[in-house]
C-alpha cells in the first residue's frame, strides 16, 4: 500500500540536521551507498550514515578527487569508479557489489547535474534524464538483488521542488522536437525521480523495500557559483559573496540540506510506509502551486509541497515502462 501523500508530523523541521533526526539510531551491520557522495550535501548524508555506524559506499567519477574528501567520513568507507551516464560503467560497478556477496539495506541517489547546456549521453538521451534519472533507475534496478538480501531496505532518491517546474514530457523526453531549455529539462528529471520512487515502491514492497523521493531544500554548494550570474539572481548570496541561511526562504546549511535524505533511509518513523516526496523532515503536503517565484522563494516552514504530476502511480508505472526502453534494465 503505498502511504498517502500528507504531513505525519514528524517533529523535525526545516532547521533539523541530519545529526539531530538520526540521533539514537544504531545502523551497524548496514551496507549503504550513496551516490555524489563525496562533496555537499551527499557527503554529509554519508559521514551521517557512517557515524551511525553503517558501512558506507562512495561511488563516483572522480575516485581520486574524492579520495581527499573521505577524512570527513568515518574510516572504511569505501570509494568506487561509476559514471552514472555511462551504461557499462553502471553494470560494472554493480557487478563488482553483488559479486561482493553483501546485502544493500540503503541505496541513496544523490548526485545530480543542473542547468547543463545541451549534451546527450552514447545512447543520444538528454543529460539531465540520463545523468539525474536513468543512470539511477539502471543502478537500483541491478542492485536489486542485493536490496532483496537486506530483508528491509530503502531506497532514497533525491529529487527538487524544482520538479514543479515540469513534468515529464513522454513524447518528448528527449528534447528532440521541442526547444532545449535546461530548466525544464532539469525539472523533468526531478519529477522522474520523484515518479521513480513511487514505481519502485509499488514493486518492492512485497519484499521489503520501500522507497521515498524528497527535496533537501536550497544548498548552494561551491559548484552553483559556476551558474553565476544566473544564481546571483535568486536572492542567495549576502553582500560579502558568501551563502546565506534564511529562516524566510528555503536556504539551508549542509547539514541542514542532507536531513530529510537521512531521515527518509533510516526514521522508524516511515516503517510500513513509502512512495511518498518528503521535505523538511516530513512527508509533503500535495500543492496545485507551479511558479519559479513560488519555487524559489517558499518559506521553510511551509515547504513547497509536491506536485500531483511527481507522485501519480500511472504517470509512474509509464516512466518505469519508458525507463526500461531506454536502458534495457529490468527487474529479475
Amino acid at each position: 500500500m503505498v502511504s498517502a501523500q500528507a504531513p505525519i508530523h514528524s517533529g523535525f523541521n526545516a532547521r533539523s540536521t541530519a545529526d539531530d533526526v538520526i540521533a539514537g539510531l544504531d545502523l551497524s551491520g548496514k551496507t549503504a551507498i550513496v551516490t555524489g557522495g563525496c562533496f555537499g550535501v551527499g557527503l554529509e548524508i554519508a559521514r551521517v550514515l557512517a557515524s551511525a555506524g553503517a558501512h558506507v559506499v562512495l561511488p563516483t567519477r572522480t575516485p581520486q578527487m574524492a579520495r581527499a574528501a573521505l577524512g570527513h567520513v568515518a574510516e572504511g568507507a569505501e570509494i568506487e569508479s561509476l559514471d552514472l551516464m555511462s551504461p557499462s560503467s553502471i553494470d560494472a560497478f554493480a557487478a563488482r557489489f553483488l559479486a561482493s556477496g553483501r546485502s544493500l539495506s540503503i541505496l541513496v541517489n544523490s548526485a545530480d547535474i543542473m542547468g547543463a547546456p545541451p549534451a546527450r549521453d552514447a545512447r543520444g538521451n538528454e543529460s539531465h534524464l540520463s545523468a539525474n534519472h536513468l543512470g539511477h533507475f539502471q543502478l537500483a534496478v541491478r542492485l536489486w538483488p542485493a536490496l532483496r538480501r537486506a530483508s528491509g531496505a530503502r531506497v532514497v532518491a533525491v529529487s527538487s521542488g524544482k520538479h514543479q517546474i515540469s513534468g515529464v514530457d513522454f513524447d518528448d523526453m528527449n528534447f528532440e522536437r521541442r526547444p532545449y531549455d535546461k530548466w525544464v529539462a532539469y525539472g523533468q528529471s526531478k519529477t522522474a525521480n520523484a515518479l521513480f520512487a513511487v514505481a519502485l515502491d509499488a514493486r518492492g514492497e512485497q519484499h521489503g523495500i520501500r522507497s521515498f523521493s524528497l527535496h533537501s531544500g536550497t544548498v548552494v554548494s561551491p559548484f552553483a557559483r559556476l551558474l553565476s550570474p544566473e544564481i546571483a539572481t535568486f536572492g542567495v548570496f549576502e553582500d560579502d559573496g558568501n551563502t546565506f541561511v534564511s529562516e524566510k526562504c528555503d536556504l539551508k546549511t549542509v547539514e541542514e540540506g542532507a536531513a530529510t535524505a537521512v531521515w527518509c533511509a533510516t526514521s522508524p518513523q516511515l516503517d510500513g510506509s513509502g512512495g511518498v516526496y518528503c521535505e523538511n523532515c516530513d512527508i509533503a503536503h500535495m500543492t496545485s502551486a507551479a511558479s519559479v517565484a513560488h519555487i524559489t522563494h517558499a518559506a521553510p516552514n511551509t515547504g513547497f509541497g509536491v506536485r500531483q504530476w511527481a507522485v501519480d502511480l500511472d504517470l509512474a508505472e509509464r516512466l518505469w515502462r519508458s525507463s526500461e526502453n531506454l536502458t534495457g534494465a529490468r527487474l529479475p
